[in-house]
């Protein structure tokens, strides 16, 4: 496969060889090139014998560098070729889920192994055949897996894809090849709760120390589920039910391997009303980007700032908005803020999704639309704080594609978003950013 460069980095190795932009990379050192791993892989060396094609005519470069410098080749996607889209009709997907007229990229299902270890993606192995499995091992890439559950059968049926259970096997050739794996599980009641989840668990278990951390969060469904598989969100004592499990495999594993292994997310615990681990539970937050440890992380970032902030703060009233699920903790955190500053008044207002219906909590899925509607006329203060998590990673735009300017202009604030960081967060409360 001969890949197009785009660009070649100016003082480069391969601009000091003459490789120009327009000229396509057959080869390095004899290894064909079809994406950025190859790419990333096979140039990490100080030698190199470079193919490529210039108007049809075939060239040779030897390339001296040094170790994992980069050889300076552009290229007009990030990964080389198009996204790997998701071969499976999972039946808790969250894209099945959307409402028609969104921008095209909300519905766009990726489940590429290649940005599962570049970014961090998850990806179900439906859409891996053995030689990638294998390319995966001759690379040494760490994999983020979602297994959902281990039992064959059921992996077909919740994922609609007849293939999903014999797939299972890759985790073992990755495991027996030392391939480390973070794991996530997303629960769904009566379907792979209960016995299933102490099976799943078991399994993966076994496949310890190359499993590093596994995720259980709680299938979310939004109001836009016609005619799809009937499924319910998880009653309270369903969620007690679930943290027991998990924290049973917890003990066992850490008596075992030291770890874990096993964390359930945050909403598990406050849907079942219990109080959080303690920050010593989380270890080293492997499964933060999952919504597991991020209200304790959040929390104790936030106090153990507030106990050494001396700056003092500017008076005045701010105002925040967020979801459901994080209300209490902004309101305890906010009050404490004002405790320790009473010239400072910070209105926390929550924000109940009515756009994907209200069994959606997470700060990140709420939109502009519901935002404006449920903050109008309310008392906001000179600035309203947001969390960025609200935001798409690609601008200040909103799930519904309104701006953070639309928002200022419709409520006649200043918007600030705010990363999930709780000094950050108390700098913003008291006006010091």
């Amino acid at each position: 496969m001969a890949v197009e460069i785009t660009g070649v980095v100016k003082h480069s190795p391969a601009g000091k060889a003459h490789i120009k932009k327009g000229d396509k990379l057959l080869s390095i050192n004899g290894h064909e090139i079809s994406d950025v791993l190859d790419y990333m892989f096979y140039s990490a060396y100080d030698e190199l014998d470079i193919s490529f094609e210039r108007r049809e005519k075939h060239f040779e470069k030897h390339i001296r560098k040094s170790d994992y410098d980069d050889l300076g080749l552009e290229f007009s996607s990030f990964l080389m070729d198009e996204k790997h889209s998701c071969r499976n009709k999972c039946v808790f997907c969250f894209i099945d889920q959307m409402p028609p007229g969104m921008r095209e990229t909300l519905y766009f299902k990726d489940d590429d192994a290649r940005l599962s270890f570049l970014q961090g993606n998850y990806v179900t192995l439906t859409n891996l055949s053995d030689s990638d499995v294998e390319r995966i091992i001759e690379m040494r890439l760490s994999m983020n897996i979602s297994v959902h559950t281990t039992d064959p059968e059921l992996r077909c049926i919740m994922m609609n894809n007849r293939f999903a259970g014999e797939k299972l096997r890759y985790l073992k050739m990755l495991a027996d090849n030392d391939i480390s794996m973070n794991c996530q599980i997303v629960l769904c009641p009566g379907l792979n709760d209960k016995d299933q989840l102490r099976k799943t668990l078991d399994d993966l278990e076994k496949l310890m120390p190359n499993i590093q951390s596994v995720a259980v969060v709680p299938v979310g469904l939004t109001k836009f589920r016609e005619g799809l598989y009937p499924l319910r969100t998880f009653t309270p004592e369903e969620s007690a039910e679930a943290i027991r499990i998990i924290e049973e495999k917890q003990k066992v594993c850490l008596e075992k391997y030291g770890t874990r292994m096993v964390f359930a997310s945050d909403e598990f615990y406050l849907n079942a009303d219990m109080e959080l681990p303690d920050t010593e539970s989380y270890e080293d937050y492997p499964q933060y980007e999952n919504g597991v440890g991020l209200i304790r992380s959040l929390s104790d970032e936030f106090y153990e700032a507030l106990v050494r902030w001396e700056d003092g703060a500017a008076q005045g009233e701010i105002s925040l908005a967020t979801g459901k699920l994080a209300f209490p903790l902004m309101k305890e955190l906010a009050a404490a803020a004002e405790k320790k500053f009473p010239q400072r008044k910070i209105q926390v207002y929550e924000i109940i999704n009515h756009f994907f219906g209200e069994t959606i909590t997470v700060a990140g899925l709420i939109t502009a639309g519901d935002l404006t509607e449920q903050l109008k006329g309310k008392s906001l203060g000179e600035t309203l704080l947001l969390p960025k998590a609200m935001l798409m990673a690609d601008g200040p735009v909103f799930l519904d594609d309104m701006t953070v300017s639309d928002v200022e202009n419709i409520l006649s604030v200043k918007v600030r978003a705010v990363p999930n960081n709780g000094k950050e967060l108390l700098r913003a409360m008291l006006g010091k950013c």
